[in-house]
């Protein structure tokens, strides 16, 4: 199992996420959005589990912050640009990938590695 934990320090899901896995024992990846975003194949993947409109955060400070609502854009440009558009945790597990606080899917993880 190769778990990656896309997040921010600051965000309460992404250290619920991160206690879930630490209190099982279970290795994980850190990689902090605030200082390094997802690679364009890292988004390709999580994409393609959750769905495109599932990983931006419309309610976020950064979407306001970036006028977003108001703009045509190509949201997977976007993503790869500013990464603190993301929803958090990013959960990926390998082509497996989860978005928010989601201990039901992970557990599934665990139990058919």
């Amino acid at each position: 199992m190769n778990i990656q934990i896309f997040g921010t320090l600051k965000c309460q899901e992404t250290k619920k996420a991160q206690r879930y896995f630490k209190e099982r024992g279970i290795p994980f990846q850190f990689i902090n959005l605030s200082e390094k975003g997802l690679s364009k194949g890292e988004l390709n993947s999580v994409k393609a589990a959750v769905g495109a409109d599932n990983l931006v955060d419309r309610e976020g400070k950064e979407y306001g912050r970036l006028n977003l609502q108001y703009l045509t854009h190509n949201i997977e440009d976007e993503l790869l640009q500013h990464p603190l558009l993301l929803k958090t945790p990013i959960v990926r597990n390998g082509s497996r990938a989860t978005v928010g606080y989601k201990p039901d899917a992970w557990k599934e993880w665990l139990e058919h590695q």
